[in-house]
Parts: C-alpha cells; sequence; structure tokens
C-alpha cells in the first residue's frame, strides 16, 4: 500500500509539474493590423500559435459591439489576441513577422479599410514586452527598405473584447469571400510593394 501511494503521489506530482510547465510556456500576444480577419489568418499560419481571437481593445466602451466599433466612436481597434508557446515561436520571432503583414506607414488605417478601428497597434501586457515591442520597432526603423516614417503606436492593453462569433475563423468559414476581400483590398500588393514580400505566403 505505501509503495502505491509512493507510486500515485509522484504520477500526480509529475503530471502537475508537467501542466504547469506546458501552461508557463503560453503566452499571449496583442496586435491591431487593420481587418481582423486577416490578422487571424496570418498568424493563424505561423508555427507554434495556437490560437487566434478577433477583438476589439483599446476603447472605453465595454463590450463593444462591431456595429458600434464600426461607428468608430468607441476608441477601439479591431484586434487580434495570439495565443503561443514560446517554447516553440518567441514573442520576439511574432513581432518581427507583424511588421511585414501590415503597413506599417499608413495613419488613417489599413489598405481600403480607413478610420480608428484600422489603425496598427501593438499593446504590450506588462514591462518585458514592451522592451521586445520596443525593440522590434527600433530595428525595423534601422531597416526598412523604405522612406516613410512608421506610424504604428506601441500601447498599454487594456481589456480585450472578442469580437462575435461570426468573426472567428472568418477566413476559414467563408474562404471564397474572404480571399475576394483581401484581394480587392489590396492587402497583398500593397504589403510586397513596402517590404518586397508578404510574411504570411511564406
Amino acid at each position: 500500500m505505501k509503495i502505491l501511494n509512493t507510486t500515485l503521489g509522484l504520477l500526480v506530482f509529475a503530471t502537475a509539474t508537467f501542466s504547469g510547465a506546458s501552461q508557463a510556456a503560453h503566452q499571449t500576444m496583442i496586435v491591431a493590423g487593420g481587418c481582423f480577419w486577416c490578422v487571424e489568418s496570418d498568424f493563424e499560419k505561423v508555427q507554434g500559435v495556437l490560437d487566434v481571437v478577433s477583438g476589439y481593445t483599446g476603447g472605453h466602451t465595454e463590450n463593444p459591439s462591431y456595429r458600434q466599433v464600426s461607428s468608430k466612436e468607441t476608441g477601439h481597434f479591431e484586434a487580434a489576441k495570439i495565443t503561443f508557446d514560446d517554447e516553440i515561436v518567441s514573442l520576439k520571432t511574432l513581432s518581427d513577422y507583424y511588421w511585414k503583414t501590415i503597413d506599417p506607414t499608413d495613419p488613417k488605417g489599413q489598405f481600403c479599410d480607413k478610420g480608428s478601428p484600422y489603425k496598427t497597434a501593438m499593446f504590450y501586457q506588462n514591462d518585458n514586452q514592451k522592451a521586445v515591442f520596443q525593440a522590434s520597432l527600433a530595428k525595423v526603423e534601422k531597416t526598412k527598405p523604405f522612406k516613410a516614417d512608421i506610424v504604428t503606436q506601441l500601447l498599454p492593453a487594456k481589456t480585450f473584447y472578442p469580437a462575435e462569433q461570426y468573426h472567428q475563423d472568418y477566413y476559414k468559414k467563408n474562404p471564397i469571400r474572404y480571399r475576394y476581400y483581401r484581394a480587392s483590398c489590396g492587402r497583398d500588393s500593397r504589403i510586397e510593394r513596402l517590404w518586397g514580400e508578404v510574411a504570411s505566403k511564406h
């Protein structure tokens, strides 16, 4: 009986330790890059990203609806919360990837979507994230292949509100409509003109 109890105790300890280590490796990153359907699609392609949720953040209205955010009166950005395993992909790697999925030179929005909800931003949740984002921005400012200034903001994170269910995984649920929207909006063509490549296609 003592041997059995000891074995069970070791098993429980090992399971708890493994589970804790696994959970500790999971982090979240919140960014705004224009249409959240596109941000979700781009980041779910990255190995080590576990989940991406479309939503709203940065504003003053609690539990906003898509219609409210679209009115441009809530202060919210269309954004995405990215959950990732930092033993597979680092925050630094995801931050560097982010820049080549957006047009960071547009102060009015992104591509065919204009207005405050479609501006770009990175929302840091702690001092470590702030430092990583600042370093990534500094690197891009030194190496960018274009002359225009980068206007993407680095902002402290506020409450993130998940968008309505029909927005989640929109690119999977409505692939034809999504591809038509992305192409007609000129997202990839503009990114390629800026950066020389479209990161999400690699």
